[in-house]
C-alpha cells in the first residue's frame, strides 16, 4: 500500500491539499507491478502448463516460453491484465510529467533553440502515448484470440517503445546540456539500456525469422529471451523515472494535480497544473 503523506509540502502553500503521495514510491509500484505479474506467470505457467506454453509454431524442441505465451493461457492472463491494468494510470501520469519538466527546461534555453526542443518534445510525448495504447493492445489482445492482430500490435509497440527511448534520451542531451552528477548518472544509465535494447531487438528478429522460415531448434528459446531482456530493459529504463524525480510528491488539492518538492531551499520543480494567482 503507497504510503500518504497528510502535510502539503511548503512549495504549494496557500492551496487546499487533499492527498499527498511519494511520486517516487507511485512510480516504483508502478513498475514493479508488471515484473511480479510476469514473473508469477512464468513460474506457475511452467509448473502447470508446460506443454500449453511450449508449443511452437513448428512444434520443434523449446525450453523458453515467450511472454505472449505465458501470459496467453489461463488464469495467468487475467493475472497479467489486472497488473497492466493497474500499471498504465501511473504511466500516463509519468508522460505528463516529463512533458512538463522538459517544458519548463526548454524554455529556459535561447529562443533560438526553443521551437525545435518544443517539437522534439511534443514528438516524444505522443511516442509514450502510443507505447502505452500498444501495451493495452497486445495486452488485451491475446495471441491466442487474434494471432495476427497481437503481432502487429506488438511489431508497433516495439517501434514505439525503442523510438520514444532514443527520442528521450537526444531530448535530454539537448534540453540539459549542464547536468549534475545525478542527472547525467540517469542519462548514461538510459543509454545503456536504449543500447541493450538495440542488440537484443536484433537478435529477436533473426531468431524469429530463423524459427518461423527454417524452424531450427531452440531459435524460439533464443527469440523469447531477447524478449525477455528487451521486456526488462524496457522496465528499467521507465523506472530511472525515480532518479529524475527523487522527491517529488503527487497532489490533489484546491489547484488541482501537480507535482511539487519536499521543501528545500532552492528546488523549482514543475507543475501539471499551477494556481493561478
Amino acid at each position: 500500500m503507497l504510503p500518504v503523506e497528510n502535510q502539503v509540502p511548503a512549495s504549494t502553500s496557500g492551496s487546499v491539499g487533499l492527498l499527498s503521495v511519494s511520486f517516487k514510491r507511485l512510480c516504483t509500484g508502478a513498475v514493479l507491478l508488471p515484473l511480479v505479474g510476469l514473473l508469477t506467470c512464468f513460474i506457475t505457467a511452467n509448473i502447470f502448463q508446460p506443454d500449453d506454453i511450449h508449443e511452437t509454431h513448428c512444434r520443434v524442441y523449446n525450453i523458453i516460453p515467450s511472454i505472449s505465451a505465458i501470459t496467453g493461457v489461463s488464469p495467468q492472463r487475467y493475472l497479467w491484465r489486472i497488473c497492466v491494468a493497474f500499471h498504465i494510470g501511473p504511466r500516463v501520469l509519468i508522460a505528463f510529467v516529463y512533458y512538463a519538466h522538459y517544458h519548463s527546461l526548454i524554455m529556459q534555453r535561447p529562443q533560438s533553440e526553443r521551437h525545435q526542443l518544443l517539437k522534439h518534445l511534443r514528438f516524444c510525448f505522443w511516442l509514450s502515448m502510443i507505447e502505452i495504447g500498444t501495451l493495452c493492445g497486445v495486452t488485451y489482445v491475446s495471441n491466442r484470440e487474434n494471432y495476427p492482430l497481437h503481432e502487429k500490435i506488438f511489431i508497433g509497440f516495439m517501434i514505439s517503445s525503442l523510438t520514444y527511448m532514443l527520442a528521450l534520451v537526444r531530448l535530454i542531451r539537448a534540453s540539459q546540456p549542464d547536468m549534475t552528477p545525478k542527472e547525467f548518472n540517469s542519462y548514461q544509465i538510459k543509454k545503456g539500456l536504449f543500447a541493450i535494447s538495440i542488440v537484443s531487438t536484433v537478435g529477436l528478429i533473426v531468431f524469429f525469422l530463423k524459427h518461423r522460415l527454417l524452424c531450427h531448434d531452440m531459435a524460439f528459446s533464443w527469440f523469447a529471451l531477447c524478449e525477455y531482456i528487451v521486456a526488462s530493459c524496457n522496465m528499467a529504463y521507465h523506472f530511472t523515472v525515480i532518479l529524475d524525480f527523487p522527491s517529488e510528491h503527487v497532489m490533489v488539492g484546491k489547484c488541482g494535480l501537480l507535482l511539487s518538492s519536499d521543501s528545500r531551499a532552492g528546488d523549482k520543480l514543475p507543475t501539471i497544473h499551477q494556481k493561478k494567482e
